[in-house]
């Protein structure tokens, strides 16, 4: 009944012995070397301890050195082609899934790029989406930036890293009020939608295009156009006509009647004259209709979602119809400027995820694949809570694995960016995500998008943001609420990247196939299966508060953590096909179990498990079970929040491998963060704290069960993965304790 979708950047001991072995362990962990104790931080405040990654040590031993994953350059297989619903290298038509970062941090120059290249490829990412405008304040070309970008390329291309180009943003722009070819604006708006309707404007960004991509790299002497590591470029950033930012107050009038005189237009040519039009939708008008002047005004988002009037399902067909234009013609022209890699159109939300979210994934099937934004969340609030982190400022502790709701912890709600269906076999990328912090239950993260995303055949995942690559907790001048270039979020990229990049989790199968009626999608009919909306503070600040909209007969949100969820838009009836979920979504219990049968989220308790043949471990709150009995190995510890997992280094079961790397993290923090209580569920930042980052210390056992351990080895390892001095060799059945302020062992077979 289901196609299949294949495949970048989301299952007794002798207890007499188990004192000596913990013994011996912890006798290895005080004879290391002095250097060893000092990044360790074995002196750290109370339960905390310092993270401190060596960023001179470049042992190319290294266990957590995942350079291997990627090509010798990007690029070296040809371009990155969409077919078949995933991303391949043309030359050899083999898959690759990307594992990303948005970045780099935008003051590095050419030595300090390389290095920055060097230490994603460590890390295991492979695509680098490059996110900053091309243009200066009046709208002309900064070539500056073109060489920024052209040094970028170069630099993660030596590293087998594939970029993706974003250049343009609306809140990067605020056209002057002199501007002659978008008059209208007051050097303070953002030209949101306008770029979708004005000509001129259009032709601005062609001209961004062009010398972008044709201005020759001055060291390689290769346009961007031309270059096999450019993986795609994006038209434009967060923006759509289904949004809640496209409203009269955020269009200058000089705008808004160039559109609503497309609108009388598009109007006249359905109905012959607008008065007939008007007749067909009632007779009443709207305030800024002008029909002597040929115009037609738009109804707020909310009413035309809501409501559904014959006014507003033409108003929608106006809209998406106007939208795939814009789309087709800036993929036109950027074809016929020679580029050959992959475009997508935009990756936004709309106003209601079950009426629009069908017209905005129609319209970006336009483009070559399709993308999405989304975030979760921690209540950040306060002045300039958006965009920074400040004391005073107010936040929540939020599990996304309980599914915490966003107000109340208490309230569950179903919706996670990682959830991806699948739109008319396109493949999918989410190009901007992450948990914001200072959220406790970061840490959920890396594991969460790469076991999820693994079951769903993600195509890319793509962590925002790379701000700083030396492991600082304020990067930047100020303190941003989206850091990944610390302990619970890079420093979980190496297990998450296997996982994530070679499958080690299988792809489900399709436990749910919508074909969906095009005339019902365009009628505002809406989707059973919406792919919800997810916003950080930035951009959840545009949406009007208790505006929102419902379909009823909704599929259960979480068949994304069972399996594959497609979705293809037809001429033909509408037509659900789903299996029957019963047996692996139990509300009752509060718990979900993959299609594959390897992965088991209890989202009552917020505990995940992994048992797969290359991959076993937990990630959560411990602290209720004590221990999990998975297929080879038994994790105990009775911590509230633990992320543990054993990962084969060489593509072989985990009781065949003869390397295994052991991955442990719990939560971060600044050293010195304090806070207060500030009301239910919520807190307020005393201080913020400083470097260097903390993580919480260590507590739990593993034992490995399996005949061949007897015949394992397992070495602590610093910060950078390199080995220690000391080694201890385990027993049949044997259990070791987990040091301390150890995360990441490298287990060998003798």
């Amino acid at each position: 009944m289901f196609s299949s979708h294949s495949c970048t950047p989301l299952k007794g001991p002798d207890k007499a012995l188990a004192p000596i072995f913990a013994m011996a362990l912890l006798a290895f962990s005080i004879a290391v070397t002095y250097r060893h104790d000092r990044l360790m931080g074995a002196e750290g405040p109370g339960d905390w301890y310092d993270f401190l990654p060596n960023k001179l040590d470049t042992d190319q031993s290294s266990a957590i050195d995942l350079r291997f994953l990627n090509e010798p350059y990007a690029g070296s297989q040809g371009f990155i082609v969409a077919k078949a619903g995933q991303f391949l290298h043309s030359a050899t038509e083999t898959p690759v899934r990307f594992w990303g970062v948005n970045g780099p941090p935008e003051d590095l120059q050419e030595d300090e790029l390389r290095d920055c290249a060097r230490t994603l490829a460590r890390y295991g990412v492979n695509l680098v989406r490059i996110h900053g405008k091309v243009f200066d304040a009046n709208g002309n070309t900064d070539m500056a930036q073109i060489r920024k970008f052209q040094t970028i390329v170069r630099a993660m291309k030596s590293e087998g890293i594939y970029t993706h180009l974003s250049i343009y943003f609306p809140l990067w722009f605020d056209p002057a009020a002199d501007l002659s070819w978008l008059p209208g604006y007051d050097g303070k708006t953002h030209p949101f939608a306008t770029l979708m309707f004005s000509a001129e404007f259009q032709q601005r960004q062609h001209q961004w295009f062009h010398d972008l991509l044709t201005t020759p790299d001055p060291i390689s002497a290769t346009m961007l156009r031309d270059e096999p590591a450019v993986m795609g470029i994006e038209i434009q950033n967060e923006d759509s006509f289904f949004f809640w930012t496209f409203n009269e107050k955020n269009i200058p009038n000089q705008q808004l009647q160039i559109l609503e005189a497309q609108f009388a237009e598009w109007v006249k040519a359905k109905y012959g004259t607008l008065e007939k039009g008007l007749s067909t939708w009632g007779g009443a008008e709207l305030p800024r209709d002008a029909i002597q002047a040929r115009r037609l005004a738009f109804r707020p988002l909310w009413n035309m979602a809501n409501e559904r009037t014959e006014r507003d399902i033409d108003t929608a067909n106006f809209l998406l119809e106007k939208q795939q234009q814009f789309y087709s013609e800036s993929i036109a022209y950027l074809r016929t400027l020679g580029f050959q890699g992959l475009i997508c159109a935009s990756n936004w939300a709309t106003a209601s995820p079950e009426r629009f979210g069908p017209l905005e994934k129609l319209s970006y099937l336009t483009a070559d694949f399709v993308d999405r934004h989304g975030y979760f969340s921690c209540n950040h609030a306060g002045d300039n809570a958006a965009w920074s982190i400040r004391e005073s400022h107010t936040f929540s502790h939020r599990s996304a694995l309980r599914f915490d709701g966003s107000t109340q912890k208490e309230k569950k709600e179903f919706v996670h960016p990682v959830m991806d269906p699948q739109y008319n076999n396109a493949p999918s990328m989410i190009s901007e995500t992450t948990f914001t912090r200072p959220n406790r239950y970061r840490s959920e993260a890396p594991l969460y998008y790469s076991v999820f995303g693994a079951l769903q055949d993600s195509d890319a995942i793509i962590h925002f943001a790379l701000d700083g690559d030396q492991w600082q907790v304020k990067p930047r001048y100020w303190t941003q609420p989206w850091t990944i270039s610390t302990p619970a979020m890079m420093g979980q990229f190496p297990a998450a990247a296997l996982i994530f990049r070679k499958s080690l989790v299988d792809t489900g199968p399709v436990v749910v196939e919508a074909h969906l009626n095009l005339e019902n999608i365009k009628a505002l009919r809406g989707t059973p299966l919406p792919q919800d909306a997810a916003f950080d503070e930035l951009r959840q600040q545009d949406v009007p508060q208790g505006k929102s909209t419902i379909v009823d007969q909704r599929i259960d949100p979480l068949v994304h953590y069972v399996g594959r969820t497609q979705i293809t838009f037809t001429d033909g009836d509408d037509r659900i096909e789903k299996i029957e979920l019963s047996s692996f979504i139990d509300r009752s219990s509060q718990r979900v179990i993959s299609a594959t049968h390897e992965i088991e989220l209890d989202y009552g308790r917020g505990l995940l498990r992994l048992d797969a043949p290359k991959v076993q471990g937990v990630s959560g709150d411990m602290s209720a079970a004590k221990e999990v009995k998975l297929s080879h190995l038994t994790i105990e510890s009775s911590m509230d929040l633990i992320h543990i997992v054993a990962v084969s280094l060489d593509d072989q079961p985990l009781e065949l491998a003869s390397k295994i790397l052991l991955q442990v993290m719990t939560e971060e923090r600044p050293s010195g963060f304090t806070t207060e209580p500030a009301g239910s569920n919520s807190e307020r930042i005393v201080h913020l704290g400083n470097d260097p980052w903390q993580v919480r210390r260590i507590s739990g056992a593993i034992r490995l069960r399996y005949k061949s351990a007897k015949n394992l080895t397992v070495v602590a390892l610093n910060p950078n993965g390199s080995k220690q001095n000391t080694r201890q060799t385990l027993g049949t059945d044997e259990r070791f304790q987990l040091l301390p302020e150890t995360n990441y062992y490298l287990i060998e077979r003798n």
